[in-house]
């Protein structure tokens, strides 16, 4: 484990996600290492919040962990440089203060201002901080980072992080965490593990898995808008929402998996394929690095054969099946690509992927006190955005599993794809998940 003393100026190879993101770079001004490709979550924090108390917490976030102080050389084939720390902005912004569900969307608006603001890649550090204050008791605080650095398992960290340090900082004393491990020592683990067992039999499962197999892809439409990234989201009712669930027992799957089958099913409908290989994200974290900041997320395929289903329920089983042996192979995506080398050969100018993944991210705070203050995560996103956060080409599905509903968003390149044309795939989408929970032995 690496210490603070000894990362002054210290170099590391990059990690094998950050060479997968290097695939697609554009320097510093546009893609994966360009200034809109963050990764932004927020809170509803109760309690009186002290401006220069948390500019101390955020300094010390930054000193504790090294990926907040990175910068990503690209020449070269790359490498990392750690630098000392130096203080996170914090822009502290009053809010109205009207009651209710004005807040709940005040608060939304809040964290997309915060996402559309450039935030440059190649100037350390990588965090960033928004407090919106409604009143001295109600406030929103808005992380933000450069995704490059911290995925959004990371920000959860971050955030459990800062408020230990803030309660310690608010009490006159200095916070006294555990020793964390650092992504450069991740990097060295994947560097050593790279020609052990472990990864010789994940890599040999892909090559089996995903013989002869191509992503999904969707056509593009070019729209003669300048290259973005938009978002659309929607909501499902909390009655649909509830069915899943239940369905999700019944088969012994989880909801992710119960999705997944309908999503399939979609897109078996819309294009009459039956052998679908659907990329998602996996977390990419073993237990010794679950409190490390950094870009750990895996793209994941998921082979779906609907070949041999019949219904709905047999649609499910085979995407349960899938997912237990992705997932239990889960491997950066550059090994995978060395065993199916051919997997990404569908896609180009006119066909790019399309990916869908459920969002459960860990240690989310719902009214965890900690101190004086309460913390409360903002996962319930509901506004479209004409302009997000970046993503490479193509769409992704974003289903958030709450207890109540689930919230779902689609990215999409707003260059490649009209909004009507996503709106209707969402429509479309949704009514094959009404269709599977009404009567799951139905015929696909």
């Amino acid at each position: 484990m690496t210490t603070t003393s000894e990362t002054q100026q210290a170099t590391a190879p990059l990690s094998l996600q950050q060479q997968f993101l290097c695939i697609f770079a554009q320097g510093f001004e546009a893609g994966p290492f360009g200034p809109h490709y963050t990764e932004v979550f927020a809170w509803r924090v109760k309690g009186r919040v002290d401006v220069p108390t948390l500019r101390l917490a955020l300094a010390d976030v930054v000193e504790r962990h090294e990926a907040l102080r990175t910068l990503v050389q690209l020449e070269d084939g790359g490498a990392q440089r750690v630098l000392p720390a130096v203080q996170p902005e914090l822009l502290v912004v009053d809010l109205d203060g009207a009651p209710g569900a004005d807040r709940d969307r005040r608060a939304e608006q809040l964290m997309i201002e915060a996402e559309t603001r450039p935030f440059p890649a190649d100037r350390i550090p990588l965090l960033r901080a928004v407090l919106g204050r409604f009143d001295e008791q109600d406030s929103v605080l808005v992380l933000c980072a450069h995704h490059s650095a911290a995925d959004v398992w990371s920000i959860q960290v971050i955030l459990q992080d800062l408020a230990e340090c803030y309660t310690a900082r608010a009490a006159g004393g200095e916070p006294d965490l555990p020793a964390v491990t650092q992504y450069r020592d991740y990097v060295a683990a994947q560097q050593e593990d790279a020609a052990g067992p472990t990864v010789a039999a994940s890599r040999a499962y892909w090559r089996e898995t995903l013989r002869g197999a191509k992503i999904m892809v969707a056509p593009v439409h070019r729209t003669g808008q300048s290259p973005a990234t938009s978002y659309h989201r929607f909501t499902t009712e909390a009655r649909l929402s509830t069915e899943v669930s239940r369905l999700a027992k019944a088969t012994r799957s989880s909801m992710f998996m119960v999705l997944l089958a309908a999503f399939t099913v979609y897109v078996h409908r819309r294009t009459r394929a039956t052998d679908i290989v659907v990329p998602t994200f996996g977390p990419g974290r073993e237990r010794r690095f679950q409190s490390t900041v950094g870009s750990f997320f895996n793209f994941v395929p998921l082979r779906v054969d609907l070949a041999g289903c019949r219904t709905f329920r047999d649609a499910i089983a085979t995407s349960r099946t899938a997912c237990i042996g992705a997932f239990s192979h889960e491997l950066p995506l550059l090994h995978v690509l060395a065993e199916a080398p051919d997997l990404m050969s569908s896609a180009g100018p006119d066909a790019v992927p399309t990916l869908f993944q459920a969002v459960q991210p860990p240690y989310l705070m719902q009214g965890n006190r900690i101190g004086d203050l309460e913390y409360t995560a903002i996962w319930r996103r509901v506004i479209p955005q004409p302009l997000g956060s970046d993503t490479p080409d193509g769409m992704i599905w974003s289903m958030h599993l709450g207890a109540d509903e689930v919230v779902g968003g689609l990215s999409y390149s707003r260059h490649l794809f009209e909004q009507a044309e996503v709106e209707e795939q969402v429509a479309g989408f949704l009514a094959v998940i009404g269709e599977m929970v009404a009567d799951p032995d139905s015929a696909i």
